[in-house]
């Protein structure tokens, strides 16, 4: 097979993946859902100068700033990049009358692969802000009223609709812990729930809640299968684990794989750790590390969360680390280029594998 000129290798880790589409039954994803608005920024001092000046002459609009609106959070991220992969999705969360309408417009192009159980309350709103730090790296910032978010328990997930869900769940994927006050409650009753799946964590920013959150993974780490982090996540740990930060060797190829084989040690579960540089996991004995794919930033928010949309597959199709991590860095790669925060869709992954012979 040709592509512009260029033979094409038959991907090994895109046949792994269709054939798990051959047998998938649905995973099952909660608690989060918000209406994102996303600002791109050229520079923090340009920004904060303009509101400097605006507000010493009594205030104004600061026009002509680049925004996009998006259903986000970080359960609702997934679930959407895991439906775009063409995964059947189960989605547990929380919205009003207009949110509720949002998320079934959004998923409506997926059809019967999504299933949609959603809790009357408020969802959460974010304004992101995307901005080069002092290195020039794009980052983003998020100012988030969590709406009843923060309170997502068991009583939410307890309708006969929900426990068949769990049951017959290839993956329960409980994200977001740092804003849900009752997150632990979630994870045991949904883990205990449905004992024939992959248990997934990811904490999302834990800063404030990290020693709260350590206790919190302890007792459920017989029922948790992964856990899934970020750098700036890994270090909130690593200040209450004894481990040295990355935020000095974030550019360390080796400090990260170790970062996560000493946090997987300590916690006693398996760690996938994923960075700007490449992403690494580990279970405390073996280690393994992949670059990530280099790409031109357009899209930074909701990064991590295709990421693990991507990693979950990964788990479910039986890739060895090596091979999960690689998919995941091609998955995210396409994200990150898309000037619209649109995932890829299955398609487009596979293309990719092909070139670039995986």
């Amino acid at each position: 097979m040709q592509l512009l000129g260029v033979k094409v290798i038959k991907s090994p880790l895109s046949e792994k993946i269709k054939a798990y589409y051959s047998y998938m039954n649905p995973i099952v994803v909660m608690p989060d859902f918000f209406v994102d608005r996303i600002i791109k920024l050229r520079s923090k001092e340009e920004f904060f100068g303009a509101i400097n000046d605006k507000a010493a002459k009594g205030g104004g609009s600061l026009r002509n700033i680049p925004a996009v609106d998006l259903k986000g959070g970080n359960a609702t991220n997934v679930a959407y990049c895991l439906a775009k992969l063409g995964v059947k999705v189960s989605l547990f969360t929380i919205a009003n009358e207009i949110g509720a309408s949002i998320l079934r417009q959004s998923f409506s192009r997926f059809g019967n692969n999504v299933g949609l159980l959603i809790a009357s309350g408020r969802h959460g709103l974010t304004t992101a802000l995307e901005l080069p730090n002092e290195s020039g790296v794009r980052v983003n910032i998020m100012i988030s009223d969590v709406g009843d978010n923060s309170n997502f328990g068991p009583d939410r997930i307890n309708s006969p609709a929900h426990l068949d869900s769990l049951r017959n769940a290839d993956a329960t994927v409980v994200v977001n812990w740092g804003s849900n006050n009752k997150a632990s409650q979630l994870a045991e009753y949904a883990f205990k729930a449905s004992p024939k799946a992959l248990h997934f964590i990811d904490p999302a920013d834990i800063e404030t809640k990290n020693q709260e959150f350590r206790d919190s993974i302890a007792s459920l780490v017989e029922l948790t299968d992964v856990l899934s982090i970020n750098e700036n996540e890994f270090n909130s740990l690593a200040k209450i684990t004894d481990l040295p930060s990355l935020e000095a060797s974030a550019e360390d190829i080796n400090a990260i794989k170790n970062a996560a084989k000493q946090l997987a040690e300590k916690l006693g579960l398996s760690i996938d750790l994923h960075t700007s540089k490449g992403a690494a996991w580990s279970n405390g004995n073996e280690a393994n590390f992949v670059r990530a794919i280099r790409v031109e930033v357009k899209t930074l928010t909701g990064a991590g969360d295709t990421w693990n949309s991507a990693d979950i597959i990964g788990y479910l199709a039986g890739l060895n680390a090596t091979e999960r991590l690689t998919f995941s860095n091609a998955v995210v790669s396409l994200y990150l280029r898309s000037h619209l925060a649109e995932p890829p869709s299955s398609d487009e992954v596979f293309d990719l594998l092909e070139r670039i012979g995986v």
